[in-house]
């Protein structure tokens, strides 16, 4: 039996790196599955489809194979075997990602791969829907919120340092469009999961988010 944790929480609320940290603290599998939908969307981009046509993406859904592998601490995505980890970071997939990622085609093929994963090994998985969706039965669920604005300057400061050139009222008014989508789109909305556990990050250090987490899966497993 595998020990699956779920993280769930808006983008920019630190669920990545915390998901990362805390993984590699319990010997587990971090998946980034905000980063399969960015790649869906990168390869819609590349491919110069129009991703206001549900169709037209749903079509190449069946071309797509998407892995994900832990290379010095990090988690790189790979996309039809090629690594795309900093592609799918731009601007211009962050302003499509949440039009994508409410397709059910979509949904039903990385929902699978994640579901698969999951089976396979023990793993902290992190998104938007993990513990609503795709994980109902995780043994852990944490859902993580931060201010508007914190999440802003999270984000900023991490497109500065891969170089990407962009300004802070983009990353804040992006912010705000994603979780108006996020929350409100027909399909796996984000939302607090039952049972899930919730920690407000914006005044939390990175560690500090880490050891609440954990202490959460020692009680967990040792009850």
């Amino acid at each position: 039996m595998t020990l699956k944790i779920a993280i769930d929480g808006p983008a920019g609320s630190g669920k990545t790196t915390t998901a990362r940290l805390v993984a590699k603290r319990l010997g587990l599998l971090p998946v980034d599955t905000g980063a399969m939908y960015r790649a869906v969307a990168y390869e819609c981009l590349r491919r110069n489809i129009d991703v206001k046509d549900e169709d037209a993406v749903a079509k190449i859904m069946d071309d797509i194979e998407i892995n994900q592998k832990l290379i010095n601490d990090e988690i790189h995505t790979f996309l039809n075997g090629e690594d795309v980890s900093r592609e799918i970071r731009t601007p211009r997939v962050s302003e499509i990602v949440s039009i994508v990622s409410s397709y059910r085609k979509v949904r039903e093929k990385l929902v699978e791969i994640q579901r698969k994963i999951a089976e396979e090994q023990d793993v902290v998985i992190e998104g938007r829907d993990i513990g609503t969706v795709v994980l109902k039965d995780a043994d852990v669920k944490i859902f993580m919120k931060a201010d508007l604005e914190e999440r802003a300057k999270r984000r900023f400061k991490e497109l500065k340092e891969q170089g990407v050139n962009v300004s802070f009222e983009e990353v804040l008014n992006d912010l705000k469009k994603r979780d108006e989508m996020d929350s409100n789109r027909e399909l796996a909305p984000l939302r607090i999961p039952e049972g899930a556990i919730i920690i407000d990050t914006t005044n939390k250090t990175v560690e500090e988010q880490v050891e609440e987490i954990i202490k959460e899966v020692k009680n967990k497993i040792h009850t």
